[in-house]
C-alpha cells in the first residue's frame, strides 16, 4: 500500500470565520508498506521506500515464514490481484514452498473482503492524516511506532475481522 504525507483524514477546526490552515513542508513524501494480519491478532509488517516488486514481496512472504516457523503450521496467506502477487518469480518461489505456504486470490474489484484493508484506512487516517511530517525519516518512524500497537495489542487486530465482509477470514 501506496503511503503520502499529505493524506486528508478527519476534519479541522477554527474560529467562526476564520479558515483553518494546516502546515506543512510543501513535499509529498511517499513509502509503501505491505502487512499481514490474522485472525488470532497477529500482524507482521514491512516499510520500505522502493516501489513495491516480486522481489520486495519475495523478501515479506521469507520474513512471514521466518516468524511462523516455530509453529510449523502451514501459512494461508489471502491476498488481492495486485500484479506482483502473480508474477512468475513469485509463483516459482510458492511452488517450491507449498508445503509451507499456500496463497488464496480475492475476486477482483473486492476490496471489502481483503481484512487488510482496514488496517490500511486505520493507518492512513491515524498515523498520517493527523499529522504532518518533516522528513521521510519521520514519516516511516509515525507508521511504524503506529504500527506497533496493534501488533502488540492483538485485540485490536482481531477487531479487523468482526467487521461483516471480513467474517468469513474471522473462523
Amino acid at each position: 500500500m501506496g503511503l503520502r504525507s499529505d493524506h486528508q483524514a478527519g476534519r479541522s477546526y477554527g474560529r467562526r470565520g476564520e479558515t483553518p490552515v494546516v502546515f506543512g513542508t510543501g513535499q509529498r513524501l511517499r513509502c509503501n508498506m505491505i502487512s499481514s494480519i490474522t485472525n488470532r491478532g497477529r500482524l507482521a509488517f514491512m516499510i520500505f521506500r522502493q516501489r513495491f516488486t516480486a522481489r520486495v514481496f519475495l523478501n515479506f512472504l521469507g520474513r512471514l515464514l521466518r516468524l511462523t516457523r516455530k509453529t510449523r503450521k502451514k501459512v494461508f496467506l489471502i491476498v488481492d490481484g495486485h500484479p506482483v502477487h502473480k508474477a512468475r518469480s513469485v509463483l516459482r518461489w510458492l511452488a517450491e514452498h507449498r508445503e509451507q505456504i499456500r496463497i488464496f486470490y480475492l475476486p477482483a474489484y473486492s476490496p471489502e473482503l481483503n481484512p487488510d484493508e482496514l488496517l490500511n484506512q486505520d493507518v492512513k487516517t491515524n498515523a498520517l492524516g493527523r499529522v504532518r511530517p518533516v522528513n521521510l525519516q519521520e514519516m516511516m518512524g509515525n507508521v511504524r511506532s503506529y504500527l506497533r500497537i496493534p501488533q502488540a495489542r492483538h485485540t485490536v487486530v482481531k477487531n479487523y475481522f468482526r467487521e461483516s465482509h471480513v467474517k468469513y477470514a474471522a473462523s
